[in-house]
């Protein structure tokens, strides 16, 4: 069933940077959907990328271009130590080729192909395990990593080292990585050697990082928590669908 909605703004905008904005698509889906005509502007087929809408007219994605936005996957992977979520190097191996039909997680009808463009939405390094989302939905990834995202990261650490209150007092505030200043994380100790961190951005090795500056040697790292979503009874090895509920309590916490 094909998608129609009016444009209400006071100025012309570009049909796919509003369709991006009204949380439809990604710009890039929409400039693939108008280079195959299935992008109109009150019935007439949209042929330029640049195209611009005005108040009061109607865009509808017709039911092909409808079709293929409702199949972007989206799934939940409870990635174990040792499977790399980015580009691997030689020997080892991605968390994309993990997804499989033999480690799917209760009922699935849609499974990956040759043709899926699955990627990583933030990373998760080969030394931790825990919640890693792979999508082929740029709104989605942008909800979660892009600029603008405010969604908190929440992760379960273990530590070697003296763990005192100066040091957590650092960890929440005042730690610089590669020249600037970290935000505000929320660090609390759960037990002798256990520490909980919530985050609002996702640097390269951060928490390692941010512990090794204080003298604390992290032994084990999980993320349980993307914003709302939790890791919840997700086997480790295991993967499922992102349910459109999850989706669309993720984009409205960016």
């Amino acid at each position: 069933m094909a998608l129609s909605k009016i444009y209400d703004g006071d100025e012309p905008v570009r049909v796919n940077k509003w369709l991006a904005q009204s949380g439809v698509c990604s710009r890039r889906e929409a400039d693939s959907l108008i280079e195959r005509g299935q992008i109109l502007v009150d019935g007439v087929r949209v042929t330029d990328a640049g195209r611009k809408i005005e108040k009061g007219q109607t865009v509808t994605i017709d039911d092909e271009g409808k079709d293929a936005l409702d199949t972007r996957m989206t799934i939940l992977y409870h990635k174990p130590i040792g499977i790399v979520s980015g580009t691997p190097e030689a020997g080892e191996i991605p968390a994309v080729r993990m997804i499989r039909r033999a480690n799917v997680y209760g009922p699935a009808e849609v499974f990956p192909d040759q043709h899926s463009k699955l990627a990583p939405v933030g990373r998760l390094d080969k030394d931790s395990h825990g919640l890693l989302i792979m999508s082929e939905d740029g709104v989605l990834a942008k909800a979660i990593i892009g600029p603008e995202s405010d969604l908190e990261k929440e992760y379960h650490v273990r530590v070697r080292g003296a763990v005192f209150e100066e040091k957590l007092q650092w960890l929440r505030h005042g730690l610089t990585l590669d020249g600037r200043k970290l935000k505000p994380a929320i660090v609390t100790q759960t037990g002798e050697q256990s520490l909980s961190f919530i985050l609002k951005e996702g640097r390269n090795r951060q928490i390692r990082r941010m512990c090794d500056m204080v003298e604390l040697r992290v032994i084990d790292l999980y993320r349980d928590r993307i914003g709302p979503l939790h890791m919840g009874d997700l086997p480790e090895g295991q993967w499922r669908h992102m349910t459109p509920e999850e989706r669309a309590a993720l984009i409205s916490q960016s």
